[in-house]
């Protein structure tokens, strides 16, 4: 793995981005791109394909695949971005709820085949598009691509503005309080047993009333369905038991007893005549004697077979009514009296629940008041914030070329009177481009261009308080040069002292102001096309400007004009 490119500046965070590999994708044969700190820019001649690594993120992203991305000749194009996760906790905390957890590292990557297919893996383990977008959501942020910009979520517009005005507590405090006054509701609910209270206690003592007279703990159901079985078969049994009896004692010649008595007999006289047998004649001896007793139980018991009719049509009737309670209920049997139990405090709970009542409902009052005065806290405070950032965005969408244009954060309140977890208004960013345009929502406005610069005023104002590891700005210097060119790059490179940033340019006023710099471009042997990707030493990027400033032919003067920007953007 390449060495991660250095920071000038000591106070620049750590890369969140490390690394990114790429093979056979669209005209790159291989490339991998170690990412260091503050700002990298990309830059290279019109058509070389700056855009493609831009293009790779958002593929780990979860964007769509196409054949097309696989460079020609070859069967797959395979993309691999490593992220250093030690500054992003909720990043490692979704790994760690989908059990893709690696540390404090990352792995995205996938393989797009030449037929159109795509597979996608996060630290080695098989994902799908959706869990690539969603992760993707808390590690990178493109900017100037409609489906990939976390920006045009009003949710995390809402987020953006409480952090820039410092409402995490209060955030907090508003969405704990919405959640204690829902659970009291919902407590408020299963005691008071809803809407029909009174039909509730109604059904619940029949239940119950059923239940507790046909329902048996454990130890007296089996027994239950044993007297059943024994009742059930109480003449077949009698029967049986009085046909072993003359089997073993009966009169027949061919009785066990009779036989056993003639061997007693045979026996004897052979251990008198051998002591060996003495022994053998025991046993035997010991059989007669347990024959008698297993001859003489059967008698009894024949004698004692219940064949008493009532009481089977009592037990048959139990189990019947226990087995129609138990598809009633769709519970087995054996847990009938359980079920007793439960009916049994629900009962309890809602035939006493008026004192209970009143003192939830007193409780649910006094956080809905708690929650009204901390909800209105946090509307002025948003309030507040909103006119501040959006009058500091306007202010800088003028320095960025977009002279006239405004950002306008608006609060719409919501209709509903009970807690919410989110506060009483929800958030839109409007934006007017040019002057004499109404301001439109964010998520509308069309120029790309356009959108990566108001993205990226918004990204200065905030200071990168949301929480996204690496920004990615592509398209930002669209339609702009000059004095408003040097501002871009000098707020990316500010933004760069706090987070890592990728802008992709053509402008050497951005490109100048890079903590580093990356060139592409394309080189042909007169059948094949390939990019290649490299990073810029000094007089590497001293050169690289000079051919954005002056086009093909570098001159002396053009180097002396590029070396002057390099120092400039140092100071």
């Amino acid at each position: 793995m390449p060495r991660p490119l250095q920071s000038p500046d000591s106070n620049t965070p750590s890369p969140m981005l490390t690394s990114l590999y790429v093979r056979h994708f669209a005209v790159v044969e291989e490339a991998e791109i170690a990412f260091g700190p503050g700002l990298t820019v990309v830059s290279g001649e019109t058509g070389a394909g700056k855009s493609l690594l831009v293009d790779a993120l958002m593929l780990l992203a979860g964007a769509r695949a196409d054949s097309g991305m696989v460079r020609a000749g070859s069967d797959r194009a395979e993309l691999t971005a490593e992220f250093d996760l030690t500054h992003l906790p909720e990043a490692r905390e979704w790994l760690r709820r989908e059990e893709l957890d690696e540390e404090d590292s990352c792995q995205l990557r996938r393989v797009i085949r030449a037929e159109g297919s795509s597979r996608a893996w996060i630290n080695g383990r098989p994902a799908n598009a959706s869990q690539l977008g969603e992760l993707a959501t808390l590690l990178v942020e493109i900017h100037g691509q409609h489906e990939h910009q976390a920006l045009l979520s009003r949710a995390h517009q809402m987020e953006l503005l409480d952090a820039y005005a410092g409402n995490e507590a209060l955030v907090a405090q508003v969405r704990e309080l919405a959640q204690q006054w829902r659970e009291l509701g919902n407590r408020i609910r299963k005691l008071s047993g809803g809407d029909d209270r009174e039909q509730r206690i109604e059904l619940l003592s029949h239940e119950l009333g059923e239940l507790e007279k046909w329902a048996l703990p454990a130890s007296e159901l089996t027994e239950l369905e044993a007297n059943h079985k024994r009742l059930a078969n109480a003449g077949r049994l009698a029967e049986g038991a009085g046909g072993v009896v003359e089997l073993l004692d009966g009169e027949s010649e061919f009785a066990l007893r009779r036989a056993l008595g003639r061997a007693q007999l045979e026996m004897s006289k052979l251990a008198a005549l051998d002591d060996r047998l003495a022994p053998l004649l025991e046993l035997l001896d010991n059989a007669s004697i347990q024959l008698s007793e297993a001859a003489d139980g059967l008698g009894r018991y024949a004698l004692d077979v219940d064949l008493d009719p009532d009481r089977y049509a009592e037990v048959d009737t139990h189990l019947t009514r226990l087995h129609e309670l138990s598809r009633r209920h769709r519970l087995p049997v054996a847990e009938l009296h359980d079920k007793a139990a439960t009916l049994r405090i629900e009962l309890s709970e809602l035939e006493g629940a008026g004192d209970a009542l009143e003192k939830l409902a007193s409780q649910r009052a006094r956080l809905q008041q708690q929650y009204d005065e901390h909800a209105a806290k946090l509307s002025h405070a948003r309030q507040q914030a909103a006119e501040r950032l959006g009058g500091e965005v306007s202010v800088l969408m003028g320095e960025l070329g977009m002279s006239g244009g405004r950002l306008v954060i608006e609060l719409e309140s919501t209709s509903e009177s009970d807690p919410d977890a989110q506060g009483r208004e929800r958030c839109e960013l409007l934006v007017s481009a040019n002057p004499g345009q109404p301001p439109r929502a964010l998520r509308k406005v069309a120029s790309g261009g356009e959108l990566a610069r108001i993205s990226l005023a918004i990204e200065v104002a905030t200071l990168g308080k949301d929480t996204i590891g690496t920004m990615v700005f592509d398209e930002v210097d669209t339609g702009i040069g000059g004095a408003v060119a040097e501002v871009v790059g000098q707020k990316l490179r500010a933004l760069g002292g706090l987070r890592q940033v990728l802008c992709v340019t053509h402008l050497p006023q951005v490109a100048a102001q890079g903590h580093a710099h990356l060139r592409v471009s394309k080189e042909s042997d007169g059948e094949s096309t390939r990019t290649r990707i490299e990073k810029l030493d000094a007089n590497g990027r001293r050169d690289e400007l000079a051919r954005m400033l002056g086009g093909v032919e570098i001159t002396r003067e053009t180097r002396a004009h590029a070396k002057q920007m390099l120092e400039r953007a140092q100071v």
